[in-house]
């Protein structure tokens, strides 16, 4: 998409961010500005007693071990090597602790370990109880904060999540920084929940003389849904149809999840895994940033300089990341505009470049992308990465195409579109969709689908031209019925695999693209401008 913000626009979109304070809390990872109902405080003997807990504490310390050095895998499967580890790893749920030190809790504040360079454990277990006072507990939001004098790594029921970007939480918060972690969403009474907390000497660059030791740590209940500092905004739903009730409810609303951007695109749903709950990961191109929102509202910069990174940057209105997608084995992958190419990102961090030149010259700025089940990559090349878009003379290309990049070949397949932006399958890849950024030619095409990658039959599938509204087409999605929604002018447009259409949702920014997000599909991830969104519908969508 194209969408170009001067100077004094960039200036207010940062002002609006700090007067209204509602991005800046998230993405420094700071506390909901909300009070909880409760507070347990672990450090003290009634605290303890109401959760049924028992501190036990241990010192650990490095030894020397036997290891590998890198492998051409990037792996420690290399030569091999001695380094260093600590004597006990005490984060598993199941880890024998009954012959550590019992605490009482105001030995939480004794100063522990051994000075300088050196680290331990505190281990408990908490119990959710029938009452608070007078606070009913079930269905809370429950969060653990803890401050460790100086650093510290929570390990909750055995896991401890590893997400790039992610500021604190169950990671490192900062020098005396309290981590914040929330142990549930649906509080249980009864419900168990164990805690290892792994407690750091620093700065560790240079250790100081001085020792580890507990400065707080409680339990905050929340009322449900009071964590995550989201509000529910004004939602039009426009029928056009009878039957868009079956696809989105006449009384849904559009929930803000965080705002203060310059300009959010292409988002990609990260589903769960077994040491990390799902979230949403959404480009700025203009920032030049990926960010990462999770579940507990907090907002994070997953990589920086995510598209650009060049002498002449300043010239560049969207030299960042656009589109985002997941392939077959969950690796990201990602359309870079200032760099205008295509790249994976591996495992163990190094990039694989997809696709940056066609027949010897180099792509335009790629924007949007789309795998096939069968691994093959479609993306959308248009010039709006560019400085001076179709006028730039660093343009090496006479077309903005439609590619596919099939084992290891980048493979042009249409130019019948000026400005091809948005792209998805239908359900069964039969067909593919291809929407337009042009003012003046507001369609959707569907080509056949053909498994060498050609498009055949291109079909003019939907026309918006004529339609109120600024915005030409942007963001293409597809739901498990074969429905079409695309961001279009005046909102969300959604479309009968026929071609007729059923509705428009309207919020109170301009959508540009989607991702279909949670554990069942049916919410749908919007990034709009300045803001993200999320609205849930009664139909799941199609997935990387």
């Amino acid at each position: 998409m194209n969408n170009r913000k001067n100077g004094s626009a960039i200036l207010a979109a940062l002002a609006l961010a700090l007067c209204s304070g509602f991005a800046w809390g998230q993405l420094t990872g700071d506390a909901p500005g909300v009070r909880p109902e409760a507070i347990v405080d672990l450090k003290t003997d009634e605290g303890m007693a109401l959760v049924k807990g028992q501190w036990r504490y241990s010192n650990t310390k490095v030894v020397d071990v036997d290891h590998h050095s890198p492998g051409a895998d990037l792996a420690p499967s290399g030569p091999p090597n001695r380094t260093q580890d600590i004597d006990i790893h005490a984060g598993a749920a199941d880890f024998d602790d009954s012959a550590w030190e019992q605490l009482e809790p105001d030995q939480l504040e004794e100063r522990r370990s051994s000075g300088r360079l050196c680290f331990n454990w505190y281990r408990t277990s908490v119990t959710i109880p029938e009452k608070i006072g007078s606070f009913d507990p079930t269905g809370a939001t429950v969060v653990f904060e803890v401050a460790i004098d100086d650093y510290a790594e929570v390990w909750v029921d055995g896991k401890l999540p590893l997400v790039l970007g992610q500021p604190g939480g169950q990671l490192i918060k900062g020098f005396n920084a309290p981590n914040r972690v929330v142990l549930t969403k649906n509080a249980r009474p009864g419900q168990t929940i164990q805690l290892a907390v792994f407690g750091i000497n620093g700065p560790l660059s240079n250790p100081p003389g001085n020792f580890i030791w507990v400065r707080s740590a409680t339990l905050d209940f929340y009322k449900t849904n009071q964590i995550g500092p989201t509000q529910f905004v004004n939602t039009e739903i426009v029928r056009a149809d009878p039957a868009l009730d079956a696809i989105v409810s006449s009384d849904t609303k559009l929930e803000k999840l965080a705002g203060g951007f310059l300009f959010t695109e292409g988002p990609v749903w990260v589903p769960a895994s077994a040491n990390a709950s799902g979230y949403l990961l959404f480009s700025d191109p203009n920032a030049n940033m990926i960010y990462r929102w999770s579940p507990e509202g907090q907002v994070s910069v997953f990589r920086a300089k995510s598209g650009y990174s060049g002498l002449d940057i300043g010239e560049y209105h969207q030299p960042g990341s656009n589109g985002l997608t997941l392939d077959s084995k969950g690796r990201l992958t990602i359309n870079q505009h200032g760099n205008r190419r295509v790249i994976r990102v591996e495992p163990r961090g190094n990039i694989t470049v997809l696709a940056d030149r066609h027949d010897g010259k180099r792509l335009n700025s790629p924007n949007d992308l789309v795998y096939r089940s069968d691994g093959a990559l479609y993306f959308t090349d248009p010039p709006f990465g560019l400085p001076k878009v179709f006028d730039d003379s660093r343009k090496e290309l006479p077309y903005s195409g439609v590619y596919c990049v099939k084992d290891g070949q980048v493979r042009l397949v249409s130019t019948d579109l000026d400005a091809p932006n948005g792209l998805a399958f239908s359900p069964d890849e039969k067909f593919l969709y291809v929407n337009n950024w042009n003012d003046k030619r507001k369609v959707i095409l569907r080509y056949d689908v053909k498994p060498d990658c050609t498009l055949t039959n291109s079909t003019l599938f939907f026309d918006m031209t004529n339609a109120p509204g600024n915005d030409a087409l942007d963001g293409l999605k597809v739901d498990q019925q074969g429905n079409v929604y695309s961001t279009g002018p005046g909102g969300l447009w959604i479309i009968l695999p026929g071609g007729k259409q059923l509705g428009l949702i309207k919020g109170p920014e301009d959508p540009h693209n989607m991702a279909w997000g949670d554990d069942d599909g049916k919410t749908l991830y919007i990034t709009a401008l300045t803001g993200i969104y999320r609205i849930r519908m009664n139909i799941a969508g199609v997935r990387p």
